[in-house]
């Protein structure tokens, strides 16, 4: 019999790969899609922003939904709308049809993964926590490097219908297993809807990750982006003076007084704005400076892949050997100097050198991510996992869209300052360096973790 601690995170983790391939392997088809719509391709890109806007309005009531309804039963209809939508996806007709489907698929995307990790959380034992969680950073992290390539194989001998229908066989097997395998939990009673925070943190959240999003992406000008912006910062402003004093907010702020939920909300805010950058710049580098096809780029990409993968076998041991505080220190300055170095690859750089990089990188990130996702709930009570994990949701989709954002700004700057025509080496080497450099910034508020910190979690004995 498979322990619950082994089993569960795959359950899990088969949603949050479905989620992230869907979300990458678009990218390169959109051009095809366009055509077989007739359509323009910057009204179809605008059309996939759906998604984005869906998911991000939907975010923070994840916790809300779970705990009155039950948690395994929102997993399962989560799962079954985002395979249903795909479907819909691959049979669309034209845009309006696409847009509707995209719409939907966000909503299901919205409930799937943060309810699944709320289930995850709540049933694994917090001594089993550190090696359950390894597993969610494989799919979050293979994804994107590995989602461009098979868009591109996809569509280039097959039919671009193909990205939806293959959810169809994950999204069966998924639904499956939650149901064979996951703890069954009725709804409770919760307090009413916080009906003005959930208008407050949609719009806002929505319109501050939108605007980062298509920041350099030609979806929109520059003043409409900034405004865009101004607007989703003003409203969640307007949200965090709301959720002080309402009764029962649907973000629940007070919960950052947690000091290891805070450091991992914050301090991996400015390491994720970092880590989002690379899987958006990376492959650039690769096709528009090195030549690489996207097949080709993949292949390469896929090492920091196989560095995640890797990572999940060993992480558990070096957080209990070395500790939450000790390890993010010295591995978030080693992932953030891994980022620098691929500012110096270049079409000279040994194909050797380009993988041993990445595969470090890879390793690094991982073992990050994990210490990150584990600590956030390292001292929080069962009965706020659900609220806890809504609120770490929100944040992670913030920063990794900011990442992108980041990164696209640079790369624009920089070819404007050296007055040339398209992007080269120079540009990819300056946005690399910055995004290390933003990632630095999470390391004072590492270092200001309690040496035991999450000892509880990690099995580490301070002091030994």
């Amino acid at each position: 019999m498979v322990s619950s601690s082994r089993i569960l995170p795959l359950v899990v983790a088969s949603a949050l790969f479905m989620e992230n391939m869907d979300s990458t392997v678009i990218a390169t088809s959109l051009p095809a899609m366009a055509q077989d719509l007739g359509t323009d391709p910057v009204a179809l890109k605008l059309a996939f922003t759906t998604y984005l806007l869906s998911l991000t309005v939907f975010l923070p009531i994840s916790a809300w939904v779970a705990d009155k309804f039950g948690a395994k039963h929102v997993f399962r209809w989560a799962i079954a709308v985002f395979t249903l939508s795909s479907l819909a996806c691959a049979l669309a007709p034209n845009l309006f049809w696409l847009v509707a489907a995209r719409g939907v698929q966000g909503l299901g995307g919205a409930m799937m993964v943060p309810v699944g990790r709320t289930i995850l959380l709540r049933a694994i034992p917090r001594a089993e926590l550190v090696n359950a969680l390894a597993w969610l950073t494989v799919p979050a992290l293979v994804g994107p490097l590995v989602g461009p390539p098979i868009g591109g194989f996809i569509t280039t001998y097959f039919t671009w219908h193909w990205i939806f229908w293959m959810n169809l066989p994950i999204g069966l097997i998924g639904l499956f297993m939650a149901t064979v395998y996951l703890p069954t939990n009725e709804g409770s009673q919760v307090p009413p809807l916080d009906v003005k925070g959930f208008i407050l943190s949609g719009v806002g959240l929505s319109c501050t990750v939108f605007g980062f999003t298509v920041m350099g992406r030609d979806l929109l000008n520059m003043p409409q982006t900034l405004a865009l912006i101004f607007l989703g910062l003003v409203m969640v402003a307007a949200y965090v003076r709301h959720a002080r004093v309402a009764a029962n907010p649907i973000l629940d702020l007070q919960l950052l007084s947690v000091q290891t939920l805070c450091v991992s909300v914050s301090a991996g805010f400015f390491y994720r704005v970092a880590a989002g950058a690379i899987p958006f710049l990376l492959p650039l580098l690769l096709q528009l400076c090195f030549h690489a096809t996207p097949l080709q780029s993949g292949l390469i990409t896929c090492v920091s892949a196989l560095g995640a993968l890797l990572m999940k076998f060993v992480a558990a041991g070096l957080l209990k050997r070395f500790g939450f505080r000790q390890l993010l220190l010295v591995n978030g300055f080693l992932s953030c100097a891994v980022m620098a170095f691929m500012a110096g690859f270049t079409t000279h750089t040994p194909l050797i050198v380009i993988y041993a990089i990445l595969l470090i990188g890879g390793l690094a990130r991982s073992l990050q991510f994990t210490s990150l996702n584990t600590i956030a709930y390292a001292d929080i009570p069962n009965v706020a996992i659900g609220r806890a994990n809504g609120l770490y949701s929100v944040a992670q989709q913030l920063s990794l869209a900011m990442g992108v954002a980041l990164a696209a700004v640079v790369l624009e700057a920089s070819q404007w300052l050296r007055g040339a025509v398209a992007l080269g080496q120079q540009d990819f080497a300056a946005a690399f360096i910055v995004v290390a450099i933003g990632g630095l910034l999470a390391l004072p508020s590492f270092y200001k973790l309690k040496p035991a910190a999450g000892d509880a979690v990690s099995g580490h004995v301070a002091g030994v």
